[in-house]
């Protein structure tokens, strides 16, 4: 059994494809884990995100936690069997969720008191206790408990957060580390912090580095700081990690976000945005997003996306769909959640395959040039 063997097959600039070896599957890089927040991807059947193309889903420590609850998913075989999924998930620590609850939360060095949103019940989380939950729900890549304050804070309190952040991540280590069966078949990522700041970025990616850790992710990031921001961040912020071991930024995003983030040197990424926007009626493809509540569509019978090779854009039409979204029809957002997720795969897929022929840069501007206009 392979606990966790990452490889670089391919090098283009600072892009990369490679394969994450696991126990239950190969994940391909660069990689990009739709968001299955309550044991589900909205709006999708597990064998359905499989068809099309992922390798790994995301799960959610906090609410998990709380409706069902860790222990009862224990109880009931752990998340894959719960949730009919039997290749990787990765399950965020809590800590997001958490700090977004401003008024809801108290922060101290031992962790992160609460209140529920769903029932007002009081909960603490401590790196000890993530590591507990995501260990109960058989998670395969476990994240280390971190807090993430907003980049628009003062660099001192930024500072404060990411060394709390630093001392959380070694008790994860440790906590972890004392999970026996469960440490020996997961693998544990390191979460990078310090906003925008480089001196800080950079500090804690050392701080990471002499804890040890099978990946590093990059937190802090796609919180309100513009793409622009993120782009200069993430122009120093990979290579602060070690080269060997993946890089995974957290909560990244929109298509051009993604092509952006490979291109400086990132392998893996989650997101709500491909779900949450086709429930919303807005369809990503090779051209630019394209709102299906609009009038102009209203009599198209092309597809979502003639280059897309979705079973929804092979079968449906424009105008079908459209109606389905006007008149607020569950198989609206099924056809529009199925469309993104598999453009989204398709995405990875044609960025591994240009960094293999070692043309991502010509593939790179080319969609910027489609999707953005630009």
């Amino acid at each position: 059994m392979t606990r966790f063997d990452f490889t670089i097959h391919a090098r283009d600039g600072k892009a990369r494809s490679g394969t994450i070896q696991m126990r239950r599957g190969e994940i391909r890089t660069p990689a990009f884990m739709p968001v299955g927040t309550a044991a589900t991807v909205k709006a999708m059947k597990p064998e359905a995100v499989r068809a099309a193309g992922a390798d790994i889903i995301l799960g959610n420590t906090y609410h998990l936690m709380l409706r069902p609850g860790a222990e009862r998913v224990a109880r009931l075989g752990g998340l894959h069997k719960f949730m009919n999924w039997d290749r990787p998930i990765l399950t965020d620590s809590g800590g997001y969720q958490v700090m977004s609850l401003s008024d809801l939360r108290k922060i101290t060095e031992e962790g992160v008191s609460f209140r529920s949103h769903i029932d007002g019940s009081q909960h603490m989380l401590t790196p000890e206790r993530s590591m507990e939950i995501q260990r109960l729900l058989g998670s395969d890549i476990v994240m280390a408990f971190d807090e993430c304050p907003r980049a628009d804070q003062p660099r001192d309190v930024i500072a404060r957060s990411m060394e709390m952040s630093m001392r959380w991540a070694k008790r994860s280590r440790d906590g972890f580390d004392s999970g026996g069966e469960h440490a020996a078949g997961a693998a544990l990522f390191g979460i990078q912090q310090g906003a925008l700041d480089e001196g800080l970025r950079l500090q804690s990616a050392q701080a990471l580095s002499e804890i040890g850790f099978d990946g590093y992710a990059i937190g802090g990031l796609a919180v309100g700081e513009g793409q622009e921001a993120m782009f200069a961040t993430l122009d120093f912020a990979p290579g602060q990690l070690p080269d060997d071991r993946p890089r995974y930024l957290m909560g990244v995003g929109k298509p051009d976000d993604l092509v952006g983030a490979v291109e400086r040197g990132v392998d893996m990424f989650d997101c709500v945005l491909p779900s949450r926007s086709g429930r919303n009626g807005q369809a990503f493809t090779w051209n630019g997003p394209i709102n299906l509540r609009n009038a102009r569509f209203a009599e198209d019978t092309g597809p979502l996306d003639e280059r897309c090779t979705c079973p929804t854009c092979s079968t449906y039409s424009r105008a079908y769909i459209h109606h389905l979204i006007k008149a607020g029809e569950i198989l609206g957002a099924m056809l529009m959640t199925e469309h993104n997720i598999g453009f989204y795969q398709q995405l990875m897929q044609a960025m591994r395959d240009a960094i293999g022929e070692g043309r991502f840069t010509t593939f790179a501007a080319d969609f910027r040039r489609k999707y953005l206009g630009a």
